[in-house]
C-alpha cells in the first residue's frame, strides 16, 4: 500500500507562488509515474501535470502550461508542483496521484484512471 502526503497548499494572492510537494511512502516511488490533478467546488477532476519515473518525460495541461513546472527527486520519495504566476482559477484541492510499476514503458500518464493510488489532497486558494 503506497500512501501519498500532499503538502504545501495555502492562500495566494493572485500572480504569486507556491510549491506543492507529494511524499510518497514506497521505495516503488522510484520506478512509479505520478500526476498531479485538481479539483474545483463543483467541477470534475482535472489533470495537471504529469512526470514519467525517471523524471525524463513530462506533460502538462494547457492551463498550468508556461506557469508550472513538476519534478521529483526519486533519492526522498518525493514529486513537486512549482506554481507561478498563480490565477484565481487555478483555485482547487490539488492531488497527486500514482502509477507502480512504470520502468519499462517510461511514460507519464495523464488521465485519472491509469494511476494506482492517490494522495488526500491540498487546499489550493487564490485570491483576486
Amino acid at each position: 500500500q503506497v500512501q501519498l502526503v500532499e503538502s504545501g497548499g495555502g492562500l495566494v494572492q493572485a500572480g504569486g507562488s507556491l510549491r506543492l510537494s507529494c511524499a510518497a511512502s514506497e521505495r516503488t516511488f522510484s520506478s512509479s509515474a505520478m500526476g498531479w490533478f485538481r479539483q474545483a467546488p463543483g467541477k470534475e477532476r482535472e489533470f495537471v501535470a504529469a512526470i514519467s519515473w525517471s523524471g525524463g518525460r513530462i506533460h502538462y495541461a494547457d492551463s498550468v502550461k508556461g506557469r508550472f513546472t513538476i519534478s521529483r527527486d526519486n533519492t526522498k520519495n518525493t514529486v513537486y508542483l512549482q506554481m507561478n504566476s498563480l490565477k484565481p482559477e487555478d483555485t482547487a484541492v490539488y492531488y497527486c496521484a500514482a502509477r507502480l510499476n512504470t520502468l519499462y514503458s517510461g511514460s507519464y500518464y495523464y488521465t485519472a484512471e491509469d494511476y494506482d493510488y492517490w494522495g488526500q489532497g491540498t487546499q489550493v486558494t487564490v485570491s483576486s
